[in-house]
Parts: C-alpha cells; sequence; structure tokens
C-alpha cells in the first residue's frame, strides 16, 4: 500500500497465520527473505509489525503460526529485521476496564481519576493476558507496543513509531532510520531528529524540507519565495529581541497563542496573511558570503539551519496534514515570527558565538549548538496533538499569492 499523499511510506500487508494454513507462512517468510536479500534500501523491508487484536480475559494471544513466525526471527532466519508486536484495539480494554470500577469509586471519582484507574486496570490485564505470555514465549526483549486509532490514545500511535525508528536504527543502517522518521507523519520528535542528522550531513535547505515529508504537490517550501523567507529572517539577526531563552512548557502554548491570535485578527476568512519581514539580501548574495569564513557567517549558517527547522514544526501544527498552500506557509512563517521563540533563538546563537575565539570555531562545536537549539524548541507529540486542537482551521480557506 503507498498513499498518493505520502509515497514514502510503504506497507506490505500479509494474511494472519490462521490454525492450519502453513502456505500464508511459507508466503511471509519467502518474501521477507526476497526483500531482505535486495540490494538497494528502498527495495529493502525496514521492520515488521506483528498485529494482534488484544483479547478478552482467557482468551490466547498466540496462536500456533503466530509462534512459529516468532521462533523464525528467535532463530535468526529472518536476519536483522526488527519485529515490533503491536496490540491493537487498546481503547477497548479501556472501556471494559472502565465497566468494571465498583459503584462507589464512580460515585466519589472526578472523570479525569476514572480513567485514570481504568488505565491502571487496564495496564495490569494488558501485562497478565498479553504481555506476560508474550515474553514468556519470545523473551523479554521483544518490542511491543499497544495502539488505538481513537482520539484520546493518539499518543500510541506516537509510540508505535518512536519504537519502530528505534529499532530500525539499531537493525539497519543511519540512512534507513533517517528515511523512518521522514516516512512517518505522527512524530514531530522524529522529524526535529531527523532534521539535525540530515542537517550536518548536508547542511541543505532541500533536505531538510524532505525530512519532514509535507503533502506538498507544488513544491512550495523549495520555492525561491519560501528560501528568501528564511534568508530574510537570517538576515536580522544582527538587530533581533534580546529575550532571555529559558525553557518553559509555554513553548508550545505560545506558538498556538500567536498562530490563533494572527488568525482571529484577519479582516475577513480570506483576508492575506502579511509575513513581517524587512528586505534583506537575495539568496544568491547570502549564499556567497558562506564562503567567506568570520563570525557572522558562522551566525547566519546556525540560524539558517535553526529557524528553517522551527518554521517547519510551526508549520506541522497548522497545516493537519493537508496538502500545502502558500496561505498556510505564510501563518506558520508569520506565526514565528511573532512569537518569542524566533528573537530567542538570534539571542542563544548571538550569545554561543560571543563565547568563541577565532581560533575555536569549529563545524563540530557549531552543529552541536545547532543540535541543542532545536531539542531545546522542540515541542513533543502529546503536546503537539494537543495544541493542533486549539488552532482555528484554515486549510479550507482559498491559497494566495507570496
Amino acid at each position: 500500500f503507498i498513499s498518493p499523499q505520502n509515497d514514502k511510506f510503504v506497507l506490505h500487508d500479509s494474511k494472519g497465520f490462521e490454525p492450519g494454513d502453513e502456505n500464508n507462512l511459507e508466503i511471509v517468510r519467502n518474501f521477507i527473505e526476497h526483500r531482505r536479500n535486495m540490494p538497494t534500501p528502498e527495495h529493502q523491508l525496514h521492520a515488521i509489525w506483528l498485529g494482534f487484536q488484544i483479547p478478552h480475559a482467557g482468551g490466547r494471544l498466540l496462536e500456533t503460526g503466530t509462534e512459529k513466525f516468532l521462533k523464525l526471527k528467535s532463530s535468526g532466519t529472518l536476519g536483522d529485521i526488527p519485529v515490533v508486536v503491536v496490540l491493537t484495539k487498546y481503547d477497548m480494554l479501556i472501556d471494559r476496564m472502565e465497566r468494571t470500577i465498583d459503584e462507589t469509586s464512580l460515585n466519589i471519582l472526578s472523570n479525569e481519576a476514572i480513567k485514570e484507574l481504568a488505565k491502571t486496570k487496564a495496564e495490569a490485564e494488558l501485562q497478565d493476558i498479553c504481555i506476560g505470555p508474550l515474553q514468556r514465549f519470545a523473551g523479554p526483549d521483544i518490542p511491543y507496543v499497544k495502539i488505538s486509532t481513537c482520539k484520546d490514545h493518539k499518543e500510541t500511535i506516537t509510540h508505535l513509531i518512536q519504537i519502530t525508528e528505534n529499532c530500525v536504527g539499531l537493525h539497519s543502517t543511519p540512512e534507513a532510520a533517517v528515511m523512518t522518521s521522514i516516512a512517518q507523519r505522527v512524530h514531530p520528535g522524529l522529524k526535529i531528529k531527523a532534521s539535525i542528522e540530515r542537517g550536518i550531513v548536508y547542511v541543505l535547505h532541500t533536505d531538510i524540507v524532505n525530512v519532514w515529508n509535507f503533502y506538498d504537490p507544488h513544491h512550495y517550501l523549495r520555492s525561491q519565495e519560501f528560501r528568501e523567507m528564511i534568508v530574510k529572517m537570517v538576515d536580522k539577526l544582527e538587530v533581533g529581541p534580546t529575550a532571555n531563552p529559558t525553557k518553559t512548557i509555554t513553548i508550545g502554548l505560545s506558538m498556538v497563542g500567536t498562530i490563533a491570535g494572527i488568525v482571529s485578527a484577519l479582516a475577513g476568512p480570506a483576508a492575506p496573511i502579511v509575513v513581517p519581514l524587512a528586505a534583506g539580501a537575495v539568496l544568491a548574495v547570502w549564499v556567497h558570503d558562506v564562503y567567506q569564513i568570520s563570525h557572522a557567517v558562522l551566525q547566519r549558517f546556525m540560524s539558517y539551519i535553526v529557524h528553517l527547522t522551527l518554521v517547519l514544526q510551526t508549520l506541522y501544527l497548522v497545516s493537519e496534514s493537508q496538502e500545502l498552500t502558500r496561505r498556510v506557509i505564510k501563518l506558520a512563517v508569520a506565526s514565528y515570527l511573532d512569537s518569542p521563540i524566533s528573537g530567542e533563538v538570534v539571542t542563544w546563537i548571538q550569545e554561543y558565538d560571543k563565547r568563541l575565539t577565532i581560533l575555536e570555531r569549529g563545524d563540530r562545536d557549531a552543529l552541536d549548538e545547532i543540535v541543542e537549539v532545536m531539542q531545546f524548541y522542540s515541542i513533543d507529540a502529546a503536546q503537539m496533538s494537543k495544541h493542533r486542537d486549539e488552532i482555528p482551521h484554515v486549510g479550507s480557506l482559498p491559497d494566495e499569492a507570496w
């Protein structure tokens, strides 16, 4: 299966390992062997999700066919391809556990406390009927994830992606791990991580944009107009605000407030978004300057990578995985510029540069600082999901010129 909106994620589905059906197990084994021996990474298999519906108490988790498959993995027959056990319909388990809560507790506890109690009971049940039997058969190191596609359990999908990326990173090439982060559209933290890794290797605008894997059929993020927006941010480096960057949980909240404020301040639903950028050097001039070794160039080099990545994080908040428009991109840029984060990034980079003498300026140290800044201002997946619900919807509005 390949989505027309995301051709970087390819899913191969198979029939289940039904009792008495040996043919399907052999088909899956041959397919894995075939893909494992492919010469190029894009045709290889990078991870296997082995799915089980969470059974009721007393139900059996592992059937004979599944046990045989897990034995193939533990014996090394399947090679280094990681297998992640995926326990589905976690929300139904929560619902079942909530129905077992006694009447007295239901009367005295808040709705939030009832949910937490149901979740605690579900974890105990999951250990008893799923995780315990699985680990006794396959060993304690078998990776597993409980998931639900329900809105209240979005974080479980994020956890699946994170576990899968970790497994691919351990058993495949670094490039495969980065491509896992690029292909997924659930976990923004992995996008930040991949931006860092991709930026360190190539330090190119297009590569960092590719990491985020937006649905951008018109290539707006690769356009000269968008590149110049980022360049003009860099040109403001010398006159940026002097906020003192202190990490708080309000990073995501301040960005949400800024986005919502811009949307609500528009004269009408289709009013154009004005990006507050003063005129600056064109891209060609800036790129030429990069070849001149100076403290200003070091700051601009660092600033470009950080500003671009954090603008894309803001765009991730407002785009809702829909087709990108210039209007939505301009909203993300304007929101980022109006937020305190853009000024704090400038201050951070300037303070870093002041600590260095010319002899101390080295690529490795500068890139370490870029990593620190981007991780400092990354919004985690749980916050991202919550904040998206608080932002006015703009994706359906008509597009506009740059």
